[in-house]
């Protein structure tokens, strides 16, 4: 069982486009650790893995990391 929450589908279409578009965004997330991150991230696909769904980033570093559509606590356009 997980405690995954399902994202509004409104907002994951909003995630969909900022993806087709190649929009860069300011995203405010929660890691698996609950520590808080805040950067400009360029959002790359989404998926669904065991019912979770994730937003693929690149960060500004160049890393490339998976976060939990219900991790995320804000975003806008960079």
């Amino acid at each position: 069982m997980t405690d995954y929450r399902p994202v509004d589908c409104a907002l994951h279409s909003e995630y969909e486009l900022a993806i087709m578009q190649q929009r860069r965004l300011h995203l405010t997330w929660l890691d698996n650790d609950a520590t808080t991150h805040i950067e400009v991230i360029m959002p790359t696909y989404l998926y669904t893995r065991q019912g979770e769904e994730y937003m693929v980033i690149t960060r500004g570093n160049g890393q490339v990391e998976d976060i939990r559509l219900d991790r995320i606590i804000r975003y806008h356009d960079a």
